[in-house]
């Protein structure tokens, strides 16, 4: 019931790319004394949402499907831009941890919007 919802599926994919946005934050922070390490990071949210269809929709990924293929949202890191040391490393420890409050921020909103959708269907049945 609550997966064919398109709000809880966006709620969903909300927490998801701030778990993997959070992870690779981490990955960052690990290799911040790696000598040639690239700062890593993912699209923000709207962005990957929107190239995913906006709605988890279906899409043809290939000229053979049937009816098309299931969107996925892409949580694939890519190396960004910055400032770099003398041994080539790019990670700043201060705009990791900026990061992660706001990825933080980014799973309490995905868990509240879940919450408030789960309590306006029980609300609607007649549970409380």
């Amino acid at each position: 019931m609550f997966e064919k919802l398109k709000i809880t599926a966006m709620a969903q994919a909300m927490a998801a790319h701030a778990g993997a946005r959070m992870g690779t934050i981490a990955s960052n922070v690990a290799n911040a004394d790696t000598p040639g390490y690239r700062t890593q990071d993912l699209a923000d949210f709207g962005q990957s949402w929107a190239e995913a269809g906006g709605d988890g929709g279906m899409r043809a990924t290939r000229a053979g499907h049937l009816g098309g293929a299931a969107s996925q949202m892409s949580l694939q890191a890519v190396a960004i831009g910055g400032h770099s040391g003398p041994d080539g490393n790019s990670v700043s420890l201060e705009a990791e941890m900026v990061k992660a409050v706001e990825v933080r921020q980014q799973h309490d909103m995905a868990l509240a919007i879940y919450r408030n959708t789960s309590s306006v269907i029980r609300t609607s049945l007649g549970r409380q």
